[in-house]
């Protein structure tokens, strides 16, 4: 591709040719080592290219910025990048310049001496991309100086942070709708991976993207077995050890677990590394300097477990997550894909687990009751989560769920999930629920879970004449207590009862009147999960895969795996990088399994772009030869 200095160049005297898609393809091709775009990604690039404004949703790992990387580094101009996070800049500007592209980014971190080099070089035509935040776009100074720029395409990341309707809104996003006016000849692209149709809708009409093409691909992500358990207690000892026992069941392997609070991720992650883990907390209360030192061991070395708050993850393009776990389930089903779609981004086999109960929920909208905002979005908010919960404790494949959730017609069941390979049974709880509302309103909504249950079996000690007067004392005997534990909790999940945290002596009230008495008046069947189904085991997945692959590889090939690992390692380790910028472990399994002599077979090998056959091959072809065996 000709430098775009030369490009700009020859735009003063006559408009050059459109780049076509199949440019768009040969750049996949010589940069990335791809040979051709996946699911709709063409269709996206091919509205950039002719200058059109689109907006994308994609699936984590779908390639959502190659959608506008591409096109930038093919029309004549700069493209402008709007990106939330200083880390998500830093990761993807990184991963660019070790595939030959021109690419800065304009942040807090950026020293004076670095900003004039970089408005240098943008000046000289000599970049293809610069990342900037939100923030700093609402500079003045920043914006005279883009319009003395030929802009090429401005890409806003992470669009989903425009909506007050999402699950990570950010005020700032909200005036990016003025880049209509300020620069109307200068195709725009919004990019997410998780907004439903209203969240969509918003961010059309907050960027002011009305003609905008809106492409929408599968939110399908066959390669992650979700599951979802129960916990049996509000007692944090038992969900860390739970949490506990799930990683040590994945021992070696990268993986982030989530937890809802600062003091959890500092007490899960010391738990874990007394239990031999090389685990790593990550919150927001950590000095900035801090949090980047632990993102870089976390990026770099192998086997490391994250431990963190939301404040961790987005954007960090770590291929080799091999699981995701939630100790404290997200507050939406926007936030529960957008984390979980954090392991296997390289497209291999990885496991989504969440533990969840009523506490949870609980705690979930105590917290949206404390926040300014409208009480419209509000409500839309605890519908969100009530949506998320009643997903973990339904009977319905959860991918399936998902998917629909997001308005994926024909979404099928996914096969892997928790609930396919072992369904639960389920019952009829209409007439226990009616009950279990009946003893909560009469009760008078002053007591707590145990209490109402001990109500309805007839066992409250020292009861009081009042209330075994009570048309529903002990209407509930022929149930046993931890049914009757299961139908509250599940009642929890709808919305059909609420806990009120009550300085930690919760009392169980009724929800929304309207849902109420359509269960009273029998036009709202209510189905639980049997318990013993939720406590049988799930049967094993059959892994299939590259992650198979080495579980049974030969040992010579094995060998010649954890050699280009190493010589990786050392690489990333000379340049401050992550080591998957250089090469994921999916491109150097390929290599360990093909054993390319030289440099022309190397190069055909998916992954190896021509920039990093020039700048690694010989050291690749080295490693190879050194490999014991």
């Amino acid at each position: 591709m000709r430098h775009k200095a030369a490009m700009f160049a020859d735009s003063t005297l006559t408009d050059p040719p459109a780049p076509t898609l199949a440019d768009a393809r040969a750049t996949l091709e010589r940069v990335w080592g791809h040979a051709d775009f996946r699911g709709r990604q063409a269709e996206v690039v091919t509205e950039i290219l002719a200058g059109r404004d689109v907006v994308a949703v994609l699936p984590t790992g779908g390639g959502k910025s190659v959608c506008y990387q591409i096109p930038a580094m093919l029309r004549p101009g700069l493209g402008l990048v709007v990106s939330p996070l200083i880390a998500l800049m830093t990761d993807q500007v990184e991963a660019l310049k070790q595939q030959g592209v021109a690419a800065a980014r304009l942040d807090s971190g950026v020293s004076m001496d670095d900003r004039s080099a970089i408005w240098r070089q943008a000046r000289a035509g000599e970049l293809d991309l610069l990342y900037v935040s939100p923030e700093g776009l609402a500079q003045p100074h920043l914006i005279d100086r883009l319009h003395d720029l030929p802009l090429s395409l401005i890409a806003i990341d992470e669009a989903h942070c425009v909506s007050q309707w999402g699950h990570d809104f950010r005020p700032d996003y909200r005036t990016l709708g003025r880049l209509a006016e300020l620069f109307p000849c200068v195709p725009r692209i919004a990019v997410t991976a998780t907004a439903d149709a209203r969240t969509r809708d918003d961010i059309v009409r907050s960027l002011r993207l009305d003609d905008a093409k809106v492409v929408v691909d599968s939110f399908a992500r066959p390669n992650l077995q979700l599951s979802a358990i129960r916990k049996e207690s509000a007692s944090r000892a038992r969900t860390d050890a739970a949490v506990i026992d799930l990683v040590r069941q994945r021992r070696g392997k990268s993986g982030v677990v989530y937890c809802g609070s600062r003091d959890g991720c500092e007490r899960v992650a010391e738990a874990l590394r007394t239990a031999g883990t090389n685990a790593i907390a990550y919150h927001a209360g950590m000095e900035a300097r801090d949090r980047d030192r632990r993102l870089e061991r976390f990026l770099a070395e192998d086997g490391a477990v994250m431990v963190a708050t939301i404040a961790f993850g987005m954007g960090v393009d770590k291929a080799d997550v091999r699981f995701v776990i939630h100790a404290d389930p997200p507050g939406s089903l926007e936030a529960y894909w957008q984390e979980i779609g954090r392991a296997g981004r390289d497209g291999e086999p990885a496991d989504g687990i969440t533990l969840y109960g009523p506490s949870d929920i609980a705690w979930t909208l105590k917290r949206l009751e404390g926040r300014p905002m409208a009480e419209e979005v509000k409500a839309v908010q605890v519908r969100k989560a009530r949506q998320l919960f009643a997903m973990l404790d339904g009977a319905v494949c959860r991918a399936q769920a998902v998917r629909r959730y997001f308005g994926e017609e024909g979404a099928e069941r996914c096969g892997v999930c928790d609930l396919c390979l072992d369904p639960p049974a389920v019952f009829d709880a209409t007439v226990p629920a009616q009950k279990a509302l009946a003893a909560v309103q009469r009760l008078g909504e002053r007591f707590g879970k145990t209490r109402v249950i001990d109500h309805l079996l007839g066992k409250t000690k020292d009861v009081q004449p009042w209330e075994t007067a009570l048309s529903t004392w002990a209407i509930g005997a022929d149930t046993g207590q931890h049914t009757w534990r299961d139908i509250i909790d599940h009642l929890m999940f709808e919305g059909l009862l609420v806990e009120d945290p009550n300085e930690g002596k919760p009392l169980v009230m009724l929800g929304d009147p309207e849902a109420v008495r359509t269960v009273y008046r029998g036009e709202r069947v209510i189905e639980v999960r049997a318990a013993a189904a939720r406590a049988a085991p799930a049967r094993e997945r059959t892994r299939t895969g590259r992650n198979a692959a080495l579980e049974t590889m030969d040992a010579d090939v094995r060998a010649r795996f954890e050699t280009l690992r190493a010589w990786r390692r050392d690489r990333a380790a000379e340049q401050h990088v992550p080591p998957y910028v250089i090469f994921q472990d999916k491109t150097l399994l390929e290599i360990a399994l093909a054993e390319p002599g030289d440099l022309e077979r190397l190069g055909h090998i998916s992954g190896v772009g021509q920039t990093k056959l020039d700048r690694y091959g010989k050291g690749v072809l080295e490693a190879l030869r050194q490999a014991p065996g």
